[in-house]
């Protein structure tokens, strides 16, 4: 069978949708499976063993009807649509895919052949269920395995020797950043604080700082907060690399970000800061990771990218409580 999988445009909301594609190439273990994306996230996918393709799409609607011809040429027999837009089912119907299933919303209904309905429950409330209730449509879905990634051991290679630590030297990786917006951003000072504390305790230590170029300023402020031993690679790295660079880390501090759901999918433990956001809605996904949040706090998805509401909660949150949930970790 051909499968066509329309994909998510956030890094995060993608790791979260490997759990179902893992087990739709599981259920149909002879199937093709390609994956339709914006370029940027090609090499994302790329390093995931159930893909066994990746088309990519442009912007704009000339993006949109050379993508629906593209399908229309690739004859595909099924294709699960994991965004909510109305752009993601147009190109599937565009390209004449007999079966399209996904959820209603966006005026959009018409253009599927079947509907998945979004059930609300305390087993089953994480986003990966969303995805998972798509590509098992009615049926009952067993519990999905962990978002899996394999990193390119020649690119890991690649950045053990610009890291030039020791080899018994603990990297500890902090990404202050968020690309949805300050609403979800601990404060930078925050985070400089806990990598001075660790530095000061932990002489075998050094400290990668991560994040996209767009976040090279605000990185570059928290490395240097840190002191030497902090090294900055925010827009220094693919999303190969920064893969890489994740998965040498014994434990890597976050917000409830792209970058979270990243290191926990090659397999690094992750201290998570949340503010109003639900951890157990968007969390990292697998065992032993680490939740700093506030209790009785009014939690939604969808917040502002400016909050107030969510800056207060997230600067209630100390820097001692993530240092304690960091030395967990490492011990």
């Amino acid at each position: 069978m051909n499968i066509l999988i329309c994909g998510t445009n956030w890094l995060g909301d993608s790791i979260m949708s490997m759990p179902a594609v893992q087990m739709l190439k599981e259920r149909e273990s002879d199937c093709c499976i390609t994956m339709l994306v914006k370029p940027w996230l090609e090499p994302l996918w790329a390093m995931h063993a159930s893909i066994d393709r990746v088309l990519t799409i442009k912007t704009g609607m000339f993006g949109t009807i050379s993508a629906g011809q593209m399908v229309e040429h690739e004859k595909f027999d099924k294709a699960f649509i994991f965004p909510n837009s109305f752009r993601s089912v147009l190109i599937p119907f565009l390209g004449h895919v007999p079966v399209r299933m996904g959820m209603a919303g966006h005026h959009r209904a018409w253009m599927l052949t079947d509907i998945v309905g979004l059930v609300e429950d305390n087993e089953h409330n994480h986003q990966m269920w969303e995805y998972v209730r798509i590509v098992s449509g009615r049926q009952a879905a067993a519990s999905p395995d962990v978002p899996r990634l394999a990193v390119p051991p020649s690119v890991t290679r690649d950045i053990m020797k610009r890291l030039n630590i020791m080899h018994d030297d603990r990297l500890v990786g902090i990404i202050p950043g968020s690309a949805y917006g300050p609403a979800k951003r601990w404060p930078l000072e925050y985070f400089a604080d806990v990598g001075r504390q660790l530095l000061s305790e932990n002489k075998s230590c050094h400290v990668a700082v991560l994040g996209a170029e767009k976040e090279r300023c605000l990185c570059a402020e928290v490395a240097d907060g840190i002191g030497e031993r902090a090294v900055n690679f925010a827009g220094e790295t693919s999303i190969k690399e920064m893969a890489a660079l994740l998965s040498l880390c014994s434990v890597v501090v976050s917000n409830d970000s792209g970058g979270m759901h990243l290191a926990a999918a090659v397999g690094t433990k992750v201290v998570a800061v949340f503010g109003i956001t639900d951890p157990f809605k968007t969390g990292p996904i697998g065992s032993g990771h680490k939740i700093i949040s506030q209790k009785d706090v009014s939690r939604s998805r969808d917040i502002a990218r400016d909050s107030r509401e969510a800056d207060d909660c997230l600067r209630s949150i100390k820097p001692d409580r993530v240092i304690s949930a960091i030395m967990e970790v490492l011990s």
